[in-house]
C-alpha cells in the first residue's frame, strides 16, 4: 500500500476488538483491511489445512454484514460455517489463526464456546434458514427490534430444508429477516440442478441493465412521448425485470429481492445490506462472489477453486506432502471396474463427486453419475425409484451425512427391499472438522434397519471385496463404511468362521477379539499384549456387522470373555447388537464393548481423539485384562 497515504495503515485486523470497530474505518482502511484478511487467510490454511476458496470469497461481504448489522444482538447465521472465517477474525479471533483447526486451537466452523457472535455450529449445509426464521420469530413474539441475517451458499440453496425454510420466511411479511446468498456458482464444484440454472441465469445475464438504458434513450429522443413513456416503462420494471434477469422466482414467494450486488464491491454491498435492513419484512440479497478472490491461484484452480486445501505452499498452490493412498481412491478405482462390467450400476452424489471417489467412474460414464446436489433425502428416495425400476444405484456420501437420510434409507429403501448400496466414506472418528463431521453413528443407526446389510472392510483388498458383495444384493439395501485417511496395509486371514475371517487364533478359548473394520490393527495388537500375560485371544472381523453371521455367535459364546473394538458410538451400535445376539441365543459370556462414547467431540487429529477415548491397545488391554481377572477369579 505505498504511497497511498503518509498514515500507517498495517496491523488493521489486529488493532480489531470486535466488529463496531469497522463501523470507525475510512474506505482506505477497509481496503487494507481486506488485504491484511486474505493473507491471514491464505497463511493460515497453507499451515493447517481447511476451507480456503470460500472464505477469500466472502471478504467483503462479510464486513459489509457487520458493518450494517450489529452483531451479536443482531444474530447472523452462515451456512455453510465452513465460510465464516472472516466473521471469525473480526470477532476478535484473528490472533488465535495460527492455531486454525488444531487441537485446542480455532474450530474450521463457527463455535458457541469460541465467541457471543457465534450463533450456531453450522457445518452441515441448507440449515441457516431454519435457524433464521426461528430467531425472527421469537424476535417478534418476544417484541424485540433486532434483526437476524442467514448468508447462505456454496451449493446450500439445492437443499430441500432451504426451501421448506424460504416457504415459510415468506409467510412472514413483518419479521425482519435478510437472507444474504453467496452466489458463488459452486459447492465443491458448480452447483448443479434446476435452480442452479436459475442463478446462473442472473449471475450472466448482461441483458437487463443494459436494456432499460437503450429504451430509455430511445423514448427520450422522443420528443413529447418518450418521457412519458419512460416513467411508464419504469412503472412495469418488475415485469421487465421477470423477462429479463428472473430474480422473480424469489418476489413471486413474497420474499423482496435486492441484486444482484457485486460480491467485491464494499460500498455497493453496504447499500444494499442497508436497504434490506430497513425494508421490515423478509428480504434476500443476492451477492455475486468468486470463490478463492485475491489469491490468482485459487481462482485458476479448476478442480474446486482451493475449496478445502491440504497443507500448501502458498507460493505455488502445490500440497507439501502427497497424502498416501487412501479408502477413497481404494473405491475410486474399484466402482469403475464394477461399472465396467455391469451396466445397471450407477452413482449417486450429493454435490460431493470428487471428495467421495465418483469422479473417475463420471468421467467414463458421464450417463451413470447423478449428482443431485446438496439433498441427501433426495439421493436416497431417488435412489429407491431407480432400483424400482431396474438400475442397481451406488449412493456415496459422507458418513455422517448419511444421517439426514434416515427416514429415507428405513421407509423409501429397507421397505420396499430396494437394492441400493450405499458407500459412507469419513467412517468414525475424522477428527479436524469436528463434532459435525465424526461419522460416528452410522452402525448405530443403520443396527435398526430391517433387512438392511452392514459391512465394514478393515483394509483395500477386503473393500473391494465386500462393495463387490454389496452390489449383488438386489433386494435390500446393502452398506459399505469405511474410515478417512490412508489405507491399512492388508491384513491377511488365518482362517474363516462362517462369512467371517479369523485374523489371529488363540491357543486357548479364552477371549474372543471382535475387531470391527479399521480397528482390526488395533485387534491384532491387543491380542499380543493378552498374550504377554498369559491370556490367549482369537480375533476375528466380522465383515459384515450386520447381520451377524450365527457361526461367530456360536464361536464367541465358546469364549469366556468377549471384547468388541469399533469407531462408532458405543449405544446401539456393533458391540451392543453383538451383546444382544449373544443373550438371543442363551449365551451369558460377558462382554466388553469399546467404541466412541456418546458425546460430541472437539477436533483433534484421530489418533489423538482415539487415545483419549481408550480407543489404543493399551487401553483396551487394562480393560480387558481387568476384566478377565474379575470373571476368573475363583475359578
Amino acid at each position: 500500500m505505498a504511497g497511498r497515504s503518509e498514515r500507517d495503515l498495517t496491523g488493521v485486523l489486529d488493532s480489531l476488538k470486535g466488529p463496531a470497530d469497522l463501523k470507525g474505518l475510512d474506505a482506505e482502511q477497509l481496503e487494507v483491511l481486506a488485504h491484511e484478511i486474505r493473507e491471514r487467510t491464505i497463511d493460515a490454511v497453507a499451515a493447517n489445512a481447511g476451507h480456503l476458496g470460500p472464505n477469500l470469497g466472502v471478504v467483503e461481504l462479510t464486513l459489509a454484514i457487520h458493518r450494517v448489522f450489529d452483531s451479536p444482538r443482531d444474530r447472523i447465521v452462515w451456512d455453510t460455517g465452513h465460510q465464516a472465517y472472516v466473521h471469525k477474525m473480526v470477532t476478535g479471533r484473528a490472533t488465535a489463526f495460527d492455531r486454525l483447526r488444531q487441537e485446542g486451537g480455532l474450530s474450521g466452523y463457527p463455535c458457541r464456546a469460541e465467541s457471543e457472535h457465534d450463533w450456531v455450529e453450522n457445518s452441515h449445509a441448507s440449515t441457516s434458514l431454519s435457524y433464521a426464521d426461528g430467531m425472527a420469530r421469537a424476535n417478534q413474539t418476544l417484541g424485540r427490534d433486532d434483526h437476524v441475517v442467514a448468508v447462505i451458499g456454496d451449493g446450500a440453496l439445492t437443499g430441500g430444508m432451504a426451501w421448506e425454510a424460504l416457504n415459510n420466511i415468506a409467510a412472514g411479511q413483518d419479521r425482519p429477516l435478510v437472507v444474504v446468498v453467496n452466489d458463488n456458482g459452486r459447492s465443491y464444484q458448480p452447483t448443479v440442478g434446476g435452480l442452479a440454472n436459475r442463478l446462473t441465469e442472473i449471475r450472466t445475464s448482461p441483458r437487463y441493465e443494459p436494456t432499460l438504458n437503450a429504451i430509455r434513450d430511445r423514448l427520450n429522443r422522443t420528443r413529447a412521448v418518450g418521457p412519458a413513456a419512460y416513467d411508464a416503462l419504469h412503472a412495469i420494471k418488475k415485469g421487465l425485470k421477470d423477462v429479463l434477469a428472473p430474480q422473480g422466482m424469489f418476489e413471486d414467494l413474497g420474499i423482496k429481492y435486492i441484486g444482484p450486488v457485486d460480491g467485491h464491491d464494499l460500498e455497493a454491498l453496504e447499500q444494499a445490506l442497508t436497504a434490506a435492513k430497513r425494508f421490515g419484512g423478509p428480504v434476500l440479497v443476492h451477492a455475486l462472489t468468486t470463490k478463492g478472490q485475491g489469491y490468482d491461484i485459487a481462482v485458476e484452480n479448476e478442480f474446486d477453486q482451493m475449496h478445502q486445501a491440504p497443507v500448501f505452499d502458498r507460493a505455488t498452490g502445490d500440497a507439501v506432502s502427497v497424502a498416501p493412498a487412501g479408502w477413497t481412491s481404494v473405491f475410486r478405482d474399484e466402482i469403475v471396474r464394477i461399472a465396467d462390467a455391469r451396466e445397471d450400476v450407477v452413482g449417486i452424489t450429493a454435490a460431493m463427486l470428487y471428495p467421495v471417489g465418483l469422479d473417475a467412474m463420471a468421467e467414463k460414464f458421464p450417463d451413470r453419475v447423478i449428482d443431485v446436489g446438496i439433498a441427501e433425502q433426495h439421493a436416497v428416495t431417488s435412489a429407491a425409484g431407480m432400483a424400482m425400476a431396474g438400475l442397481h444405484p451406488v449412493v456415496a456420501v459422507y458418513a455422517t451425512f448419511l444421517n439426514r437420510a434416515f427416514d429415507q434409507v428405513l421407509l423409501d429403501v429397507a421397505l420396499h427391499e430396494c437394492g441400493v448400496t450405499f458407500v459412507l466414506d469419513r467412517a468414525g472418528v475424522t477428527g479436524d472438522d469436528g463434532a459435525s463431521h465424526n461419522g460416528m453413528w452410522d452402525m448405530s443407526m443403520l443396527q435398526l434397519v430391517p433387512r438392511l446389510r452392514l459391512a465394514a472392510p478393515r483394509d483395500g483388498s477386503r473393500l473391494r471385496e465386500l462393495l463387490r458383495e454389496a452390489v449383488e444384493v438386489d433386494d435390500a439395501p446393502t452398506v459399505v463404511r469405511f474410515a478417512k485417511g490412508a489405507v491399512p496395509a492388508d491384513i491377511p486371514a488365518v482362517g474363516a468362521v462362517g462369512t467371517a475371517d479369523v485374523l489371529a487364533r488363540g491357543e486357548r478359548d479364552d477371549v474372543l477379539v471382535l475387531a470391527v473394520g479399521s480397528m482390526a490393527g488395533c485387534g491384532l495388537l491387543l491380542a499380543e499384549r493378552l498374550a504377554v500375560h498369559g491370556v490367549h485371544a482369537t480375533v476375528v472381523d466380522p465383515r459384515w456387522v450386520k447381520p451377524f453371521d450365527p457361526a461367530v455367535v456360536a464361536l464367541a459364546a465358546e469364549h469366556r470373555l468377549v471384547v468388541s473394538i469399533e469407531d462408532n458410538g458405543r449405544a446401539g451400535g456393533v458391540g451392543a447388537a453383538f451383546t444382544q445376539a449373544l443373550r438371543d441365543v442363551e449365551s451369558d459370556v460377558p462382554v466388553r464393548v469399546h467404541g466412541i462414547e456418546q458425546e460430541f467431540l472437539d477436533h483433534a487429529k484421530r489418533p489423538v481423539i482415539l487415545e483419549r477415548l481408550g480407543l489404543t491397545p493399551d487401553a483396551i488391554a487394562q480393560d480387558t485384562l481387568a476384566a478377565w481377572a474379575r470373571n476368573t477369579s475363583g475359578t
